[in-house]
C-alpha cells in the first residue's frame, strides 16, 4: 500500500511527508482493516508534522479522519462484516478501566492512543482500528463530506457543548476553519446568531454564505455581547479577546489540541462568573450524537480535495489559511 510517512518532524515547507509503499497491515484479534477512500487533513495533523506536539511514535503515518470500507475482520470481531462502510476517528483505543473511562470520560484515557499519532492513521490506503472504535456513517453522506466530519466536526460539536451552548443564544466563533465552519451550521440548526472573528477574505466569505449574522477580524469587537464563544484558532492571544467578547456568566471553550502561550489574563475578563474550559480529545458518543445530527440537519462540509501524493501541500495550504473549508485527500 502507499502511505506518507513522516520519520522525522520538520516545518511543512520541508515536506517533511515521504510517500512510501508498505505491506498493508494485518488486524489482530478485535481489529478490522479499513481500506482507504478519504481522508481529511487537520490542523493536528500539522502540529505532528512540525513536531509541536510531542512525537511518542516515529516515524508515523498521520491522519485520524479516514473514510472507508472494512475489507478484513480479525478473530472475535461480531460488529462489523467486511463491506460495511465505516469512519477512524482521533480517539484510536481506550483502556475502558481507568478512573476516567469508568466515569464516562473516555476522552481522558490515561492509556488512550490516538490515530495518525501515537499509531498509524489514515494518510494511507489501508489502516487498522478497533472494531468498537470504528464509526458508522450517515448513508446520505459522501465519503468527501464525511470525512471533515470525523474530527472537525465531531470536535467543533463538543466545543460547542463545553461552551454550553443553548438554542437561540449568540455565540462567537474565533478562527473560521474546517471545524467552525461545520459548528456554525450545528449553530443555525439551533437557532443561535453567531458572529465569526477571523482573518483572511475567503474565511469570512464562507462565513457570510453559510449565515453568520457579523464577521469581522479578531482585532474587531462584535457588535452585540456574546452569551458564549468557542476558539478554533491555536493562537493565544485570542483568549483575551474571547473572553471580551461574552457576557457576565458566559463561557469559553478552546477548541484546539495545541496553542501558543495565552497571555496574563486580567482578573476582571474572568470576574462575575465567566469561565474559561479547554476541549481534549473526543469520545465514541461525542462521533455517534455529531453523526446523527449532522444527517438531521443536513450539515456538510465545505472542502477541497488532495491526492495522497500531495499530502505535504495540503497542510501547507491549511498553515497558510488558504484551504476554503476543509482539505481532503483522494485515495
Amino acid at each position: 500500500m502507499r502511505a506518507q510517512v513522516l520519520e522525522r518532524a520538520a516545518p511543512i515547507g520541508e515536506q517533511p511527508l515521504v510517500l512510501e509503499e508498505r505491506v498493508d497491515p494485518e488486524p489482530d484479534p478485535g481489529d478490522v482493516r479499513v481500506r482507504v477512500s478519504a481522508c481529511a487533513c487537520c490542523r493536528t495533523d500539522l502540529h505532528v508534522a512540525e513536531g509541536d506536539l510531542d512525537l511518542p511514535r516515529l516515524p508515523i503515518i498521520p491522519g485520524h479522519q479516514a473514510v472507508g470500507v472494512v475489507d478484513a475482520v480479525g478473530a472475535g470481531c461480531t460488529r462489523l462484516r467486511v463491506g460495511a462502510r465505516v469512519g477512524v476517528a482521533w480517539l484510536h483505543r481506550a483502556c475502558g478501566v481507568c478512573r476516567f473511562c469508568t466515569r464516562g470520560e473516555e476522552n481522558l484515557c490515561e492509556a488512550a492512543e490516538f490515530t495518525g499519532w501515537t499509531v498509524d492513521g489514515g494518510y494511507a490506503d489501508a489502516l487498522i482500528v478497533p472494531e468498537d472504535f470504528a464509526v458508522r456513517l450517515p448513508e446520505g453522506v459522501s465519503d468527501l463530506e464525511a470525512a471533515p466530519l470525523l474530527c472537525a466536526g465531531v470536535i467543533g460539536y463538543r466545543a460547542l457543548r463545553r461552551a454550553e451552548v443553548e438554542p437561540g443564544e449568540r455565540v462567537a466563533l474565533l478562527g473560521f476553519g474546517a471545524s467552525a465552519h461545520l459548528a456554525l451550521q450545528v449553530l443555525r440548526h439551533w437557532g443561535c446568531d453567531t458572529v465569526v472573528m477571523t482573518r483572511g477574505e475567503t474565511h469570512r466569505a464562507l462565513a457570510r454564505e453559510l449565515g453568520a449574522s457579523w464577521v469581522g477580524g479578531i482585532e474587531d469587537a462584535p457588535p452585540d455581547e456574546c452569551d458564549r464563544a468557542v476558539v478554533f484558532a491555536p493562537a493565544g492571544k485570542v483568549v483575551p479577546v474571547a473572553l471580551r467578547a461574552i457576557r457576565p456568566g458566559g463561557t469559553v471553550a478552546l477548541a484546539g489540541i495545541h496553542m501558543t502561550t495565552i497571555p496574563p489574563l486580567d482578573h476582571a475578563l474572568l470576574w462575575r462568573e465567566r469561565s474559561l474550559r479547554s476541549v481534549a480529545n473526543m469520545t465514541r458518543r461525542d462521533a455517534e450524537e455529531f453523526m446523527a445530527l449532522a444527517d438531521d440537519a443536513g450539515v456538510r462540509a465545505s472542502y477541497v480535495t488532495f491526492p495522497l501524493e500531495d499530502a505535504n501541500d495540503a497542510l501547507a495550504a491549511i498553515a497558510s489559511e488558504a484551504v476554503r473549508g476543509a482539505a481532503v485527500l483522494t485515495l
